[in-house]
């Protein structure tokens, strides 16, 4: 494994504190805080570009890029931290992560590739721990209160893996433009919180105001660098693989902190979306296991 590809593993290890972190920030709308979490995710970038200013030319990029990365971004965050404030943050969570699952799937219908019976078998996986998320502990009986959050969480799953998939075709757009990315989405967030008159509710405790610290410096800061360079330099393959264990560590760590009672429904949920996705991967496993990285 080469430097790289450590790098993108840490963006896979800060994304699995993100329902936590969010979950501990108290009720400040989402558009408020997906502005305030990527104002400081830009700090990272500013740091470069303040040291190394000649990388503001790597900011002269087409339309289409601006549009898959700030629209990925801003898209993705709001649906996220949409679904954690109308659904029990560990069942939004788990639903989010049928992300990699998807960009499997997705993959597998791109040009050259084909749609396998492991992809088939790993998405109905997949598909059947969302559906024990969403079942009620009593049954499977769907909780109505909860089935706004649940669709905004499964919107939230399609807005990343198309912005992945997409981004892949972006894959010479150099890693200093992502905190052009994070400015933008900042800005924007901040306005649609007033077109759409979202309450100005600001964390309430020192608790709470670490926790927007902690996610706009990690999960909504760092861990865009570190994925992204870390997809352009180091084994992709290996990467989308080690993503299936986010939803475990997420719902781990949602457990050891209190936001969820372990049961048997989240450990198959997380058993089936996770061996799902490892499943829908297979031929890449066997193929980041025979072919040599290319740097």
């Amino acid at each position: 494994m080469n430097k790289a590809t450590g790098i993108g593993f840490l963006a896979i290890l800060m994304w699995s504190l993100l329902a936590t972190l969010t979950a501990f920030s108290g009720k400040v709308p989402s558009l408020l805080l997906t502005s305030m979490t990527f104002l400081i995710g830009t700090i990272p970038g500013v740091v470069i570009w303040i040291k190394h200013p000649q990388t503001l030319k790597d900011l002269k990029q087409p339309l289409v890029v601006w549009v898959v990365g700030i629209g990925g971004l801003f898209g993705y965050h709001f649906l996220y931290f949409t679904a954690l404030r109308n659904a029990p943050p560990v069942d939004a969570a788990l639903i989010n992560y049928l992300w990699p699952l998807l960009i499997v799937l997705g993959s597998a219908l791109m040009p050259g590739e084909k749609l396998r019976w492991f992809h088939v078998l790993g998405a109905l996986l997949g598909f059947s721990g969302m559906v024990l998320v969403i079942a009620g502990k009593g049954g499977f009986v769907i909780d109505e209160k909860n089935i706004y959050g649940y669709l905004v969480a499964l919107g939230s799953a399609f807005a990343w893996a198309a912005y992945s998939l997409l981004s892949r075709r972006l894959s010479k757009v150099p890693t200093t433009v992502v905190a052009a990315f994070c400015l933008v989405t900042s800005i924007l967030a901040f306005l649609c919180h007033f077109i759409f008159s979202e309450p100005f509710i600001l964390p309430g405790t020192g608790t709470q105001w670490l926790s927007v610290l902690l996610l706009g410096l990690f999960p909504v800061g760092l861990a865009f660098y570190c994925w992204d360079f870390g997809v352009k330099r180091g084994n992709i393959q290996l990467l989308g693989v080690a993503s299936y264990s986010a939803p475990l560590l997420s719902t781990l760590i949602m457990v050891a902190t209190g936001l969820a009672e372990p049961s048997w429904r989240l450990l198959a949920a997380c058993l089936l979306i996770t061996g799902g996705a490892v499943l829908a991967s297979k031929n890449l496993i066997f193929k980041s296991k025979l072919q040599p990285v290319s740097e």
